[in-house]
């Protein structure tokens, strides 16, 4: 056995796919990523590239009955590389767990226990965490001797005060079936407010920092001294900033409007609005490259949908501003945050009091490096901040370990 294994190989297990990656964290080199999708298909599909190598892309297309065959598969190519499951340099195997309630607040190590608790969460994470269980089942009959290690979406968030986790509803109802606000995306948030307190030249307990994650899923963050204090998203993802297929905030009442005249049932109605609302729902598109093209042609549609993303993203800008009190940065990460010069450039329009404005030369710049788009003068920082929630599953699974 190596002395001090170093590698972590970092596992996100969905209902028909397992995304992966192998870093080393001796220096936080990716040596191999890949993903296994259309698991229990005719025709599923793994894609590997080996980067410790230096390899080219292997793409490879057969039926994959289950997660079971998929992490043999990988355990394969992994293998073909000299990166095998076998290998003296792997440390741990961590987990991406969606959903972690409010029990789990680190990352925690894998037992029997923690698998029949994660698998307790179920009712309020139906599509992920059944998906996670799987993934974690079948990794850790594949090695049942290497530590295992859970990291969840919802860690971060459990910082949140009672003020901003629970919702005003009878609290033995709430209580009797986890009725609260949990937040998600909650490794992005905790590796971009760090990343974004490293780019101001301060620790992150200095700052305060709202954190703006902005892909298909979208969530924002009030960041305190390195603890989050409030989030968007909620007892699901379902809750706040308008996202690619997902509605966002809206009246509750609007549930009971469809189920009584519009004659719609609960799975219809759940179907609405987690797949065929927000940007889709508004204007037939959920790629904002595309809708910002059609904006620019003049379509309306695709106008009021920019429009409307935008006028929420601009509401929670403002109310985690007040949530703070003071503000050091706004941090856009994620695929929208990263890549979208407009979405950028209108949410910080018209803030110029609250000392927010992006200088419009950085703002077009692209790059893969975390950088500043405000102006000098700014009060506050304006970052983009490219996320990063395989380092970060693997760093806590890592440091988790090695403690």
């Amino acid at each position: 056995m190596t002395a001090n294994p170093s590698r972590v190989l970092v596992l996100n297990s969905g209902s028909s796919s397992v995304k992966y990656q192998l870093l080393d964290m001796a220096d936080g080199a990716r040596l191999a990523v890949g993903l296994v999708e259309r698991i229990g298909e005719q025709t599923s599909r793994l894609a590997h590239t080996p980067l410790a190598t230096g390899g080219a892309k292997r793409e490879k297309e057969a039926p994959i009955a289950d997660h079971d065959a998929a992490l043999k598969a990988v355990a394969e190519e992994l293998a073909a590389d000299g990166l095998g499951l076998d290998s003296p340099e792997l440390a741990a195997i961590g987990h991406r767990v969606v959903h972690g309630g409010s029990e789990f607040t680190a990352p925690t190590l894998i037992t029997d226990e923690v698998v029949e608790h994660i698998e307790r969460l179920v009712p309020v994470a139906p599509l992920h965490n059944p998906a996670n269980i799987t993934g974690i089942r079948t990794a850790r009959a594949l090695r049942p001797d290497l530590p295992q290690v859970a990291v969840f979406d919802t860690a971060f968030h459990t910082t949140m005060p009672e003020s901003a986790a629970r919702y005003a509803i009878d609290t033995g109802t709430a209580d009797a079936h986890m009725i609260r606000r949990y937040g998600f995306h909650g490794t992005s948030h905790a590796y971009v407010s760090r990343e974004t307190a490293k780019l101001l030249g301060k620790a992150p307990e200095e700052v305060n920092v709202i954190v703006l994650h902005l892909g298909n899923g979208a969530s924002a963050s009030a960041v305190r001294g390195g603890r989050c204090v409030d989030t968007s998203m909620g007892l699901t993802p379902l809750e706040g900033l308008v996202m690619g297929t997902r509605s966002g905030d809206l009246d509750p009442a609007v549930i009971f409007h469809l189920a009584r005249n519009a004659g719609m049932s609960v799975d219809e109605i759940d179907s609405l609005l987690n797949k065929k609302s927000g940007l889709i729902g508004l204007c037939g598109d959920n790629d904002m490259r595309e809708i910002r093209r059609r904006v620019d042609e003049g379509d309306e549609q695709a106008r009021l949908a920019f429009d409307i993303y935008v006028h929420r993203l601009k509401k929670y800008i403002g109310a985690y501003y007040a949530v703070l009190g003071r503000v050091d940065a706004v941090a856009f990460t994620a695929g929208v945050g990263e890549n979208a010069a407009p979405v950028r450039e209108a949410a910080m329009a018209g803030l110029e009091e609250l000392g927010l404005a992006v200088d419009a030369a950085l703002n077009e710049v692209r790059s893969g490096e975390p950088r500043l788009i405000s102006p000098e003068y700014a009060r506050v920082a304006v970052a983009v901040v490219p996320t990063d929630e395989e380092l970060e599953i693997a760093t806590q699974a890592y440091a988790l370990v090695s403690a």
